[in-house]
């Protein structure tokens, strides 16, 4: 059965130990590129992206150069300055050389109760990032600055890991998630501006990043969404790998107990190789040979937090996906069933997040308080095709989902679990790898969830 892949509640407070980079102003400047609009007209949900030369132009770089090109970025390019970081998980101390971005404030589209930001991103060997917020609430006051991420590719020189016991009373991260305190009370999120601090050790590698954004939402509370019918993706079934993560049970129990755990790296490797990258006998050499499928033991070594001490990350998940040459990624959320449709449509799967307990969806054979899942297609009748890791092996991994099931226990942001008390949901949140270059239809699709 499926565990939970994310925390939901706060762990002892390790943010002292993290530390902090370079202290930067943060008075206001205007956005400097064209708000993203949200993904339909009464919708709440916004991304906004720097992925463009002009974008990460409008930002302010110390110690960062911008790239152009067919994809453009920002790269370390001279110190800023050097910092001692002692990671949290090993004790290990080490000088480190920094140059950040920061980007101008955005002003949400819709004063936000959430914000998840993402990043696609190269770390070589000796490299890392760190991405934070600083956010203006709708009373005029700041937020602290947040720490959203501190990742590297690998796990060699730092260990990647959220950052636990970040409030000021009106807002919380949880691992991955900006959120604020007291919908009901208020205040929300009314704008914030994004820092990324890329790291390397003293004269050595340069790490570049090509996408940086963040997904804010205000979604309202809801137990049932308002039913779908059919569109543009009935027939339609994308050719994804099936993995299962159930057959990996108790193998690398050090990466959150194994494959019980490990939907969402199992996830994400489907989707990956469904874009025809695999990885390499030398990539897999450090798992077990006797192991079948050892490519998934790699994604949820690559994908895990080691403060959540899982490979449920949202933004994590994403950046492994885009390590992959020609792939990029972001986590956001959906307003509707037919938004999955226009995206299968142009041919990009989508991985959701949901949970429920067993009657709520037919032919799952479990309840869950926390899943994730890959949307793989729809049926002639407009039924959910999802590949499905919480099964008994790779054969089995196929399930055919009800439409209706499927997209209230996604969609929903409150639920009752088995014993009538209530529960949170995601409200559609989900993760979108896809190609650096798109086609024309595939940036349509992309279009009609804000992702540009």
């Amino acid at each position: 059965m499926p565990t939970t892949p994310r925390r939901t509640v706060l762990a002892a407070a390790v943010a002292a130990a993290v530390g902090t980079s370079a202290s930067l102003t943060s008075s206001a400047t205007a956005s400097g590129g064209s708000r993203r609009r949200p993904a339909a007209a009464d919708s709440t949900i916004e991304y906004r992206g720097w992925t463009t030369a002009t974008q990460w132009r409008g930002g302010t770089a110390s110690g960062v150069t911008v790239l152009t090109g067919a994809r453009p970025g920002v790269r370390f390019a001279a110190p800023a300055g050097t910092v001692d970081y002692t990671d949290p998980h090993t004790g290990t101390t080490r000088s480190w050389e920094y140059a950040t971005w920061l980007s101008p404030v955005h002003r949400a589209a819709t004063p936000a109760g959430e914000l998840i930001a993402s990043w696609n991103a190269d770390t070589p060997a000796g490299t890392w990032l760190r991405v934070e917020m600083l956010g203006t609430y709708t009373d005029g006051t700041d937020t602290p600055w947040y720490t959203l991420g501190v990742w590297a590719a690998g796990d060699e020189d730092i260990r990647r890991t959220s950052v636990d016991g970040q409030t000021d009373g009106k807002s919380t991260v949880w691992t991955d998630t900006f959120a604020i305190d007291d919908l009901a009370a208020g205040p929300r999120l009314a704008s914030y501006r994004l820092r990324l601090t890329l790291y390397r050790a003293p004269g050595g590698a340069a790490p570049t990043v090509w996408r940086l954004g963040a997904m804010t939402s205000d979604v309202p509370d809801r137990f049932e969404v308002p039913a779908s019918t059919p569109g543009v993706a009935a027939g339609i079934e994308l050719p994804v790998p099936s993995y299962s993560q159930n057959v990996h049970i108790g193998r690398y129990p050090e990466y959150d107990n194994g494959g019980e755990a490990w939907c969402s790296p199992t996830s994400s490797q489907m989707i990956v190789e469904s874009w025809g990258h695999r990885l390499t006998p030398e990539q897999l050499a450090w798992v077990n040979p006797e192991f079948d499928d050892p490519q998934v033991c790699h994604a949820a070594r690559f994908t895990y937090d080691y403060q959540y001490a899982g490979c449920g990350n949202w933004p994590f998940n994403a950046a492994y996906a885009a390590t992959f040459p020609g792939l990029q990624a972001v986590v956001t959320r959906v307003a509707d069933l037919g938004d999955a449709e226009r995206l299968i449509a142009a041919g990009i799967p989508l991985i959701t997040s949901q949970s429920f307990y067993e009657a709520e969806l037919d032919g799952a054979g479990y309840g869950t308080s926390g899943h994730l899942m890959t949307v793989v297609g729809f049926t002639e009748a407009g039924d959910v095709i999802a590949n499905d890791p919480a099964s008994s092996d790779n054969s089995a991994v196929r399930r055919v989902y009800p439409r209706r099931q499927f997209e209230n226990i996604w969609l929903r942001t409150k639920r009752y679990d088995a014993s009538g008390r209530v529960r949170s949901g995601t409200g559609g949140v989900c993760y979108l790898y896809f190609p650096a270059t798109p086609t024309a239809a595939q940036r349509a699709a992309l279009a009609c969830v804000g992702i540009g």
